[in-house]
C-alpha cells in the first residue's frame, strides 16, 4: 500500500509552473495529493483584493492573479471571511497569532502555522512559532495540528466516528517538501493524520478545514465549487500574466 502511494507521489513531481496532482488510496480511503516545491513554485496566500473584497472563489482569484497551477482553501475564517488566527500576506500581518485554546477545531491545541518563506515552507506548532517567530512572507494559522514532530495529535481517537471531508498540508523537516491533501470521502482526524504521518512520511502537518474543503487542480481537470472561502493558498503559473 505504501509502495503504491510512493509511486503515485513520484508521478506528482512536475515542472515548477505546472504543479501535478494525483489521486491516491491509503488505508482504504481515497485522497488527492499535490506536491509543491517551494524553491521553484510561486506559492502564495490570497484573501482579498486591493479594495478589501474577499476573493472567495478560485475563479475570482484567477481573474485577478492569472491562471493558477494549484489552489486550496487556506485556513479558518470568520463570517466576514477574515482570518481567525495569524495571517500574513506579502509580509503584512493582517491578524495576530492566537495562542489560547478555544472552541472548535481551531482551538483544539496544539494548532499551528503554515509559513511560506524564501525558497521554503514549514508547518510550525503555534507554541514553537510564538517562541521563535520565523520570517514568513505569507502565513496562515489553523488547527488542529495533524502531526507534531512525527506524532499524531494526542486527541485523535483511532475509533472515532466523526467523519468529514478534510484538507491539510504537511512539510518536511527542512522545509523543502510541501504536500497538500484533500480527502475524497469522509474520514476521521486519526485517518487523515496517518496519511501525512505514515503514508507521506511528513513530520509536521496541519489541518486546514473540513466543511469548506476545496481543491483547484487543473492537471486533473478539477476545480471544486462550494461555500465562499476566506484565505486561499495558490501556486501562480509563472508563465502567465499575474496581478
Amino acid at each position: 500500500m505504501i509502495r503504491a502511494l510512493a509511486a503515485a507521489l513520484a508521478l506528482v513531481a512536475g515542472p515548477a509552473a505546472a504543479v501535478e496532482c494525483a489521486p491516491v488510496r491509503f488505508e482504504g480511503h481515497a485522497y488527492t495529493i499535490c506536491e509543491i516545491d517551494p524553491a521553484t513554485d510561486d506559492l502564495r496566500l490570497f484573501r482579498a483584493d486591493a479594495a478589501g473584497t474577499p476573493y472567495g472563489s478560485f475563479s475570482a482569484l484567477e481573474q485577478a492573479a492569472g491562471p493558477l497551477a494549484f489552489a486550496m482553501n487556506g485556513g479558518m475564517y470568520h463570517p466576514d471571511r477574515s482570518p481567525v488566527g495569524l495571517y500574513i500576506e506579502n509580509g503584512h500581518e493582517e491578524m495576530r497569532l492566537v495562542t489560547s485554546a478555544g472552541p472548535g477545531n481551531f482551538g483544539m491545541l496544539p494548532n499551528g502555522v503554515f509559513c511560506i518563506g524564501d525558497g521554503r515552507a514549514e508547518v510550525i506548532e503555534t507554541g514553537a512559532f510564538a517562541a521563535d517567530p520565523p520570517a514568513c512572507r505569507f502565513a496562515t494559522q489553523s488547527g488542529p495540528m495533524l502531526v507534531i514532530d512525527g506524532a499524531l495529535h494526542p486527541r485523535f481517537l483511532p475509533h472515532s466516528t466523526s467523519r468529514n471531508i478534510r484538507n491539510g498540508v504537511g512539510t518536511s523537516g527542512d522545509g523543502s517538501r510541501v504536500v497538500f491533501a484533500i480527502s475524497d470521502e469522509p474520514v476521521t482526524f486519526h485517518e487523515f493524520g496517518r496519511l501525512f504521518q505514515i503514508g507521506l512520511g511528513l513530520p509536521q502537518a496541519l489541518y486546514l478545514d473540513g466543511r469548506v474543503s476545496r481543491l483547484h487542480a487543473p492537471s486533473l481537470g478539477r476545480s471544486d465549487f462550494g461555500l465562499a472561502m476566506g484565505p486561499i493558498i495558490a501556486v501562480v503559473d509563472r508563465g502567465q500574466p499575474r496581478g
